[in-house]
């Protein structure tokens, strides 16, 4: 395995997340996403303009990695999503918070 994929791989398994709620992100922290059969890692960081989200998703382990970067101010969101069933994630900015759910579930 190279080092590239080691590293995704770790980064993969540094948080879970569940399709029962949402979750909260801190700045810099990953969370998994998980899209079908593409997954990967989100995290924002926090810049004048608003909060840049970075994105990184391949499909499987030997897939080419891509990242989808966007700026969200307060009430903006980003749709990440695949033909698959289950493959849907919204990343959200609401105020100060960075939410990540599946379209349709109750937020904290």
């Amino acid at each position: 395995m190279s080092i590239r994929n080691t590293l995704f791989a770790a980064a993969l398994g540094i948080v879970s997340l569940t399709a029962a709620h949402a979750e909260g992100l801190r700045p810099i922290e990953a969370k998994s996403i998980d899209l079908g059969g593409i997954s990967g890692v989100a995290y924002y960081t926090v810049e004048r303009d608003g909060f840049r989200v970075v994105a990184t998703l391949a499909q499987g382990q030997t897939g080419t990695p891509f990242r989808v970067v966007s700026l969200l101010t307060p009430g903006q969101r980003l749709l990440l999503s695949t033909p698959q069933p289950a493959g849907v994630i919204e990343i959200s900015r609401e105020g100060d918070s960075v939410l990540v759910r599946k379209p349709g579930t109750a937020s904290n």
